[in-house]
Formats: structure tokens, sequence, C-alpha cells
């Protein structure tokens, strides 16, 4: 087999896509080989970037398509995404009070879930993980819409999906390596930490492909599921820890700068 027939398999743009996706989240861990310490406004204003990604994404990405697929004919046109948007959010809500996690930035003893003796690394981690779950899910049922030719998803649409996850987890990365980095954990071991957050992506996007793959009807409830994921983790943790500080103005101002960025690419190359 080519290189050029192996790049179109649909399985293997996913792995590529999220390939990036998870490069990008070690990218923002390595910075702790610059610095032990990053100061509170860059981290509020790039927290507040990546929640305005996540929620551009979800309406312009997942929902707006999702609106838009066939459903067969008893089934009303609205039930499928708002079902789907419904679960996922309750989903992850329900991960949220269960999987034990602190989220950047908080001290331990505000750590959520269920109550364990973890350390903070691992707890950091898993935070992240319910981050990279939906993100994955997002980018796998994506490349699986654009490879089964349902309008309006593209190729080019999904490409630009992975694009702005990849820009969002950036500062992901970053979040979960410099709390590490300053309480004193070696520049090595904060950035294994920081990007292992990421391996979650590429597997939960291979069972957003596959399911969609398998049984396509799902397309538009995993795309609606999808986007109710990543706004529940948009509002619940990453708007309100990017207003913890003093710098409340320029977190939201990076918000609409990242919700800006990713509607100009979805109109654009979407």
């Amino acid at each position: 087999m080519s290189y050029g027939n192996l790049l179109t398999n649909p399985l293997v743009q996913v792995l590529l896509a999220t390939g990036f996706t998870w490069f990008m989240t070690g990218l923002g861990a390595s910075t702790v080989f610059l610095t032990k310490k990053v100061g509170r406004r860059l981290l509020d204003s790039s927290l507040g970037f990546a929640a305005g990604v996540m929620i551009s994404v979800s309406f312009f990405s997942l929902l707006l398509p999702a609106i838009t697929v066939y459903t067969p004919p008893n089934v009303p046109q609205w039930f499928p995404v708002i079902f789907g948007f419904l679960l996922g959010a309750v989903f992850l809500g329900a991960s949220d009070r269960l999987l034990p996690h602190v989220h950047p930035g908080c001290p331990l003893d505000e750590a959520e879930g269920i109550r364990t003796t973890w350390k903070r690394n691992r707890l950091l981690i898993l935070a992240m993980v319910l981050h990279h779950i939906p993100e994955g899910l997002a980018i796998g049922v994506a490349f699986a819409a654009a490879s089964l030719s349902f309008n309006p998803y593209s190729l080019m649409s999904a490409i630009t999906l992975a694009v702005g996850m990849g820009i969002h987890n950036f500062p992901e990365g970053m979040a979960v390596a410099m709390p590490l980095r300053a309480e004193g954990k070696s520049a090595l071991k904060s950035f294994w930490y920081g990007q292992l957050s990421g391996v979650f992506e590429p597997l939960s996007a291979f069972l957003g492909f596959v399911l969609v793959a398998v049984f396509q009807p799902l397309l538009p409830y995993a795309l609606g599921f999808a986007a109710g994921a990543m706004i529940y983790v948009a509002v619940e943790e990453l708007i309100p820890e990017c207003q913890r500080g003093s710098h409340t103005d320029l977190a939201t101002m990076a918000l609409i700068l990242g919700f800006a960025l990713m509607m100009g690419l979805n109109i654009g190359f979407g």
C-alpha cells in the first residue's frame, strides 16, 4: 500500500489527527524545561482561551452540523442532537462527581469526586482525562462523518476541528505540568505527567470513530454528546478557574479571542 493510499484511510487520519492533539499537549507540558513557574496572568489567559476554543468548537463543529444530519422520518429533527447534548453533559457531570481529580491551580483539599489518598499529580492527570475523552470523541466522530460523506461534514471540517483541539490542548498540557514543577517535581517528571494526560484522546477518538462507522444513525447523537460534554467542561472548570485570580478581564478577552479564532477557522476552512 502506498503512502498516498494510507493517508486516505479514515482510521489513519483519526490517529494522525489525535497524534497531533497529543503532541500539542506534550508541547504545552514541555514549557517546564524553560521555567519553573508560569505567572497567574498567563495561566488565566490560557485557560480562558482554551474555554473559548472549546465553546466555539462545540457549536460550529458539532452542534451546527448535527442539526442538519438526516434523521428518519419518524424521529423529530431536533431530538437526536438535543438528547445527545443533554446526555453528554449528564455523563460528564456524573464523571465529575465520581472520578477523583483536582483542577489546575486548586489546592489538594479542593479535590473533587470520591475521596482518595492519591497524590496531586495523579489527580491532576485525571482532571485532564475528563477533558480529553469528549475531545477525542468529537474528533473521531467528525472523521467518521467525513468518511461517510455526511453533508455538511467534509474532511476539511474534521481537520479544522482537530487543529482547534490541538490549539486548545497546549495550555492544558502546561496547566498540568507547571503546578507539578512549582511543587518541586523534576522537569522531566512534570513533563511526563503533563503529556500523559493527552493519551486518552486517541483512544476515545478511536471509540467515537468505530461507533459512528458501524452504527451510522448514531452520528447526530454522538455529535451532540461530544458538544454537551465539552460545554460542561468549559463552564464547570475552565471558566471558573480562569476567573479565580485578579485577571478576570484578561481571561474573558482571551476566551473571546479563542472563540473568534475557531469561528474564523470553521467559516474559512470548514
